[in-house]
């Protein structure tokens, strides 16, 4: 090709491409007729000057979630499509799409359980009402009663029960006791059973993680001996339902496992929906751990944690 039509094609594909110009405005500029514009935006294309490439985010979007079902065996993964990276926004826009996606699921008879904490709080104040016959909502884990930092355990069953308007149980224990007779004594209670019982049978689990750092709900509710602090902070990436574990998913602190009160995690692998709503780097690990542990098969989370657990182990 002439230099001289080739420098008239890239001349013509710049002010198209990179600076908006209309091709009657181009046709005016170099006074030619707008056909020729065209043309010479054609012979562009055909010759590779100019390469037009689409990108989907919807498409990329799906192949993510596509790539993370498979590689840690999930029935179904929902990625919030945020850019942001401070925890307490991030939670937010978790909520609001785990609210809705537990919106579009619950249906007549089913039996939700849940667990306390800041995300879970996030999605419960995000339900819209959806009434429902025959459901019930159960609280899966004792909590903290003496805690500087809120965990919501009442009020999130509270707002799941005006969500679903349906009957609704606590668990109102401490999420760890001193002693294993200490536990085996409350869990012999007829009513405190009976709630137990209704967590293990629930079809439906939505719970979070949380991390064994310093400042961690748990590990400054003083329930923990300076030996047991130090297994949880030398061995365990997370805990869910107050259940410590290591980067493989496996309990780490058995003796401390024996004293808590609640729903066992291989019960929550066996749901019809175990579903963990949990993203951000600072949970990276502890998410990781979590399914690695196969103790969910529902993944809510962000596009940023997403891509981090599709790299882990490569």
């Amino acid at each position: 090709m002439e230099n001289e039509k080739l420098t008239k094609i890239i001349e013509v594909a710049r002010l198209y491409y990179q600076l908006d110009y209309s091709q009657q405005e181009i046709a005016k500029k170099l006074n030619v007729s707008r056909p020729t514009v065209s043309r010479l935006l054609k012979q562009a294309k055909d010759t590779g000057i100019v390469e037009i490439k689409i990108h989907n985010p919807v498409e990329a979007g799906e192949v993510l979630t596509e790539c993370l079902k498979e590689k840690y065996g999930l029935k179904e993964v929902i990625i919030a499509p945020t850019a942001e990276y401070d925890s307490t926004l991030v939670k937010r826009h978790l909520g609001e799409v785990a609210a809705n996606y537990l919106n579009q699921i619950v249906k007549d008879d089913d039996l939700i359980a849940t667990s306390w904490g800041t995300t879970v709080y996030e999605l419960a104040t995000k339900l819209k009402p959806k009434p429902v016959k025959n459901t019930t909502v159960v609280q899966l884990n004792g909590g903290v009663s003496h805690s500087e930092t809120k965990t919501y355990a009442s009020e999130i069953i509270h707002l799941f029960g005006e969500a679903f308007n349906t009957q609704t149980f606590l668990l109102p224990l401490p999420a760890i006791v001193d002693h294993i007779v200490v536990k085996q004594a409350i869990e012999a209670d007829r009513h405190i059973n009976h709630i137990l019982d209704l967590g293990k049978k629930a079809n439906i689990a939505i719970f979070s993680v949380g991390t064994p750092v310093v400042d961690s709900v748990l590990l400054k509710a003083e329930y923990f001996s300076k030996e047991d602090q130090h297994l949880i902070q030398s061995k365990a990436v997370g805990e869910i339902c107050s259940r410590f574990f290591d980067k493989n998913g496996e309990i780490c602190v058995e003796n401390l496992n024996n004293r808590t009160i609640g729903i066992e995690l291989d019960d929550l692998a066996k749901k019809d929906k175990s579903i963990l709503v949990a993203g951000g780097s600072k949970k990276l690990k502890a998410i990781y751990g979590a399914l690695k542990g196969n103790y969910a098969n529902v993944l809510i989370t962000d596009e940023q944690t997403a891509n981090l657990l599709i790299e882990m182990d490569e």
